[in-house]
């Protein structure tokens, strides 16, 4: 461990909940990078894994976006195009090319949206692009017949968020150069959508805890 990493630790008491002012002050002071890193939150749920209709997959539109593009890819017939490549599609697919993905295994984009009469071509697929959580979903607004829309709010910062294995959720919140405010306002929307998010069939406590950390940094426990 570093020198820089230790005194970093050193500045966050163990067993302390911070207010989420406190929280992202302190992610700045114990960012030990020298790039401009990416400020994260991690959630710890109380949802049942093993019980499908308690997984959590959803979007949500951070005000101030993540401080990073996604390579966006847009599975379309040749009629939405147009309108996907004026969106700012990064890479359009057609049925050849996800016979090619299908053939190779190889694609190159982040997240992908999709018209709906593309999805039953995109099934044979699914075991590549799935288990990377990279299928579009209806429950992300990433199959929708407006494509253009689609693609343009997650070049504005429209994330998608879900449950791991573990029962918790991670996601990036925006930069280290961001101003405080920015990252408060885009920490309390992502809690809202979680918040909102929340299966009905979950019982007991929802949230039990919340981590704020920059990239290679020390965990911050926040207040719920």
């Amino acid at each position: 461990m570093s020198k820089r990493m230790i005194a970093a630790i050193a500045k966050v008491e163990k067993n302390k909940i911070y207010s989420l002012d406190e929280a992202i002050q302190l992610v700045k002071d114990t960012s030990t990078v020298k790039f401009d890193a990416s400020v994260e939150i991690h959630v710890h749920t109380g949802i049942d894994v093993k019980k499908s209709d308690q997984q959590i997959r959803a979007t949500v539109a951070l005000p101030h976006g993540t401080g990073k593009t996604k390579k966006v890819a847009a599975f379309v017939n040749a009629d939405k195009r147009k309108e996907a490549e004026e969106a700012g599609a990064d890479v359009l697919y057609g049925e050849e090319d996800i016979a090619i993905i299908k053939e190779t295994g190889k694609f190159d984009f982040e997240v992908a949206v999709a018209t709906p009469d593309m999805m039953p071509k995109l099934a044979v697929i699914a075991r590549i692009l799935g288990p990377r959580g990279l299928m579009p979903s209806p429950k992300t607004n990433t199959v929708t017949e407006k494509v253009g829309d689609a693609i343009r709010a997650l070049k504005k910062g429209t994330i998608t968020f879900k449950t791991d294995d573990t029962a918790n959720v991670h996601t990036v919140v925006g930069k280290v150069s961001f101003t405080n405010e920015q990252l408060k306002e885009n920490t309390q929307t992502f809690m809202e959508a979680l918040r909102r998010a929340k299966p009905a069939s979950t019982k007991g406590i929802f949230l039990k805890t919340i981590t704020l950390t920059a990239s290679m940094g020390p965990g911050i426990k926040l207040a719920l």
